[in-house]
């Protein structure tokens, strides 16, 4: 027999991406080739079978093997950093004046600068000395300390500094000492060249550990917000700066092949380090301290090149398709708000459905994916308001945002009004949008989707001559529910009940409660909403709420007034006698109450049927 399994027992599930990461420290953790660093005797004393790696979401999530908390060195995986917040602080132009952004093809401590007199770019030794040297000449005695704290912020902790490791570079780098002396020379670094190299050892001797360098490349991944602290470090610009010299230029004379065939922006360190962030996915970071001719470790490159290869990763292979972004379009004729409304509002909306159009969108809006939506937009007959509904979306790109507002900049030439919908005004696709749509006088806003539908059918009904009923007295004869009685029925309706009136949010009907009894509205506004809050209905004079009572069901939502509400109230079992007494009436009314159930789930089948239509 097949034993049956433990239920007391739960079973751990391994997510697919940390057993390939599993399987790559198991499958390179053998590789013995590549030596340490010794050319900084106090680098030479790494152990060399220490190997982590770590990966880092941009949503925060961290996977990890190996020794991923092993504090190890930076050195040249700080000049990214150092470069993102000397730009972030400095501004770009105080940063290309004196840094180009071409590769070298030479060795990180090449000492050689371009044909204008200038480091080739920040991630050789010339370039980051220069860049410390910009920092040094704008903070003062607190260089370092902005550095430090900069790098700090990037990581979402505290670094410190291994000053062991910082005394054996400051002992041996007369390499850099020549660097520092010929960008002086060149009017390239200013002030006290000692000065300057103090701050960049110091720089390159902060401990980090495998988890660090991997939360620190998310951040870039992220434009510059830290996925684990939610800190903007710095901003995208600078963040995108950065990236592109990573592309070119991070790997140092390896840097060409790396793009080739990892197609990642990185940076590699001599104490053991690499470092890799993809664009809007995630953040890598590795130690292993033994290194390549390239000066390069030999594990990162081995685990980066096939992380690249077998989820096929490279930035320049991407795909997409940008018509996935819609997930719905229709007009108010097959979407109609929440909002129960009376016949004559009905028709108008029914004979002008095509006025309002909806666009429901999803993921991640790119230019690609707007320019589409535009398209979609000039491409059919024009409506009088769009409704636009951002609450699927994860964010939106700059250039999305800029396509965006200058599309609806055009639909206000046409005296179109655009409602955006689903966007809180704190969050950051609201704030991509809102910096290019201000002072448009044809642009809305609403948090939810239903009431930016419900404003755009209220505008219809106006414009065509109706009137929008917002709760006036409705005599009972309009009642749906009490539609096809006689005058003498519905008096003897009237008598079944008592007139009861309630204040602005107060709460008609508790979700869970009995139904005892059934409120025909004769004025005022009432809203149906589940325990969440979700609204299920609109309703006003001539409506009924908790009718659902008459089937003896427990009352599966809250009923709140709006405003102020008479209505009146009849309790269940008195209508149950007078159904027993006027079997016709009783009949009657239970028609009309079936007749409505319908009309709501036909409606609400509508709904399903446009998320999963074309």
């Amino acid at each position: 027999m097949t034993p049956i399994a433990d239920e007391s027992q739960t079973a751990t599930i391994h997510p697919p991406l940390q057993q390939f990461l599993e399987a790559c420290h198991a499958r390179f953790a053998t590789d013995n080739a590549g030596k340490v660093a010794d050319y900084i005797p106090e680098l030479g004393k790494a152990n060399p079978d220490l190997f982590g790696i770590s990966l880092a979401t941009i949503d925060g999530h961290l996977y990890e093997v190996g020794d991923t908390e092993v504090p190890f060195t930076i050195q040249s995986m700080s000049k990214p950093f150092a470069f993102a917040l000397a730009l972030d602080s400095l501004g770009a132009a105080a940063i290309e004046a004196v840094i180009g952004v071409e590769p070298s093809g030479d060795a990180f401590n090449s000492i050689r600068l371009n044909a204008d007199n200038k480091p080739f770019n920040a991630m050789v030794n010339a370039g980051a000395i220069t860049c410390s040297g910009l920092i040094v000449g704008a903070k003062g005695e607190w260089a370092f300390d902005f550095i430090r704290q900069g790098l700090s912020r990037f990581a979402g902790r505290e670094l410190g500094v291994d000053e062991a490791v910082y005394a054996s570079e400051r002992a041996t780098g007369d390499r850099n000492r020549a660097i520092g002396y010929l960008l002086r020379n060149s009017a390239v670094l200013r002030g006290d060249v000692g000065g300057v190299l103090d701050v960049y050892f110091r720089q390159c001797s902060i401990l980090v550990t495998a988890r660090d360098v991997a939360v620190m490349a998310a951040t870039l991944a992220n434009r510059g917000i830290n996925p684990l602290t939610g800190e903007q470090v710095v901003a995208p610009y600078a963040v995108a700066r950065t990236l592109s010299v990573m592309t070119t230029a991070g790997m140092y004379d390896f840097a060409g092949e790396w793009i080739y065939r990892v197609g990642i922006p990185a940076k590699s360190g001599v104490g053991g380090g690499i470092l890799a962030a993809l664009p809007s996915q995630f953040g890598f970071g590795s130690f292993s301290p033994r290194l390549d001719q390239h000066g390069n470790s030999v594990r990162g490159i081995q685990v980066c090149e096939v992380l690249s290869a077998h989820f096929d990763l490279h930035m320049l292979n991407r795909n997409g398709n940008s018509r996935t972004s819609v997930i719905a379009d229709y007009d108010i004729g097959r979407g109609a708000s929440r909002r129960s409304r009376r016949a004559d509002e009905h028709t108008i909306l029914r004979q002008h459905h095509g006025d309002v159009r909806v666009i429901e969108l999803v993921g991640s809006l790119s230019f690609a994916t707007i320019d589409y939506i535009t398209r979609q937009v000039a491409g059919k007959a024009l409506p009088q308001i769009l409704i636009v509904d951002f609450r699927r979306v994860a964010d939106v790109s700059s250039a999305a945002a800029r396509l965006l507002a200058d599309g609806l900049r055009e639909l206000e030439r046409f005296n179109i009004t655009t409602v955006l919908s689903g966007l809180a005004r704190s969050s950051l696709t609201w704030e991509a949008i809102s910096q290019w749509t201000d002072g448009m006088t044809r642009v809305r806003n609403f948090v939810v989707l239903d009431e930016a539908i419900e404003w755009a059918e209220d505008q219809i009904v106006y414009r065509y001559g109706g009137r929008v009923d917002h709760g006036g007295e409705m005599p009972l004869a309009e009642q749906a529910l009490l539609a096809g009685l006689s005058p003498d029925d519905l008096a003897a309706i009237t008598g079944l009940g008592t007139v009861k009136k309630f204040t602005p949010g107060e709460v008609m009907i508790r979700a869970g409660e009995p139904g005892s009894s059934l409120f025909l509205i004769q004025n005022g506004q009432v809203s149906v909403r589940l325990p969440s809050g979700v609204r299920l209905a609109a309703l006003t004079g001539g409506m009924v709420v908790g009718e659902m009572a008459l089937l003896g069901d427990k009352r599966a939502a809250d009923a709140i007034a709006d405003t102020d509400v008479a209505c009146l109230e009849i309790p269940v079992d008195r209508f149950r006698q007078f159904a027993d007494q006027h079997p016709q009436v009783g009949k009657q009314m239970m028609q009309n109450l079936a007749g409505l159930l319908a009309g709501r789930l036909m409606r609400a089948n509508v709904k399903v049927d446009l998320l999963s239509s074309d």
